[in-house]
């Protein structure tokens, strides 16, 4: 991951070295924590990126120490193209995970930020379609949700992946669920 260190305006070298879609992400932060302003998508940003104007899914994840600071994503598009699904979800990873306090200024530099654009969830009919490292996975039962981006360190396999996403979602191994699968692309 490219780690994002200095002010609001990055230094040359480390904006060459990072993927447009993560130094949006890190503007968009940057711009809600210190100035409460939220980017505006239509702006003509990234007119040279094939697909930046559609709509996909996409997961922001932040890192403080090597450690989680943030994460907040959506399975499917909810905005009208990926370059505003990146800034809500970039806003919403520093600012409204439920497992962390929201970012503040002081550690806007100490910051590691990745962008995770998913592939639309397919059904998964049989377990053996499922990949822990390849395929993200929703699990789905009633009105409960849960999500896991896929090749997360500490899970080992499809079954190890299987657990924790019912778990996150409150789903037992009693219930009915609908499993789906999605790729994604990440950009560090």
């Amino acid at each position: 991951m490219v780690s994002y260190r200095g002010g609001v305006e990055p230094a040359a070298p480390v904006a060459e070295s990072r993927h447009p879609f993560v130094s949006l992400a890190v503007e968009a932060i940057q711009a809600f924590v210190r100035e409460q302003r939220v980017l505006d998508p239509g702006e003509g940003l990234f007119a040279e990126i094939p697909d930046a104007h559609r709509p996909a899914g996409a997961f922001v994840s932040l890192k403080r120490a090597g450690e989680l600071r943030g994460c907040i994503g959506t399975v499917e598009p909810t905005k009208g193209s990926l370059i505003a699904e990146i800034i809500h979800n970039a806003i919403s990873a520093a600012t409204r995970d439920p497992r962390f306090p929201a970012v503040q200024a002081s550690e806007l530099n100490d910051l590691v930020v990745s962008v995770d654009v998913l592939s639309a969830p397919q059904p998964v009919l049989d377990f053996s379609e499922l990949n822990h490292r390849r395929y993200g996975l929703v699990v789905r039962s009633g009105g409960r949700q849960g999500v896991l981006l896929p090749d997360i360190e500490g899970i080992n396999s499809e079954g190890e992946q299987l657990a924790v996403v019912r778990q996150k979602a409150g789903i037992t191994q009693a219930d009915a669920a609908d499993l789906f699968r999605f790729e994604v692309v990440r950009y560090r």
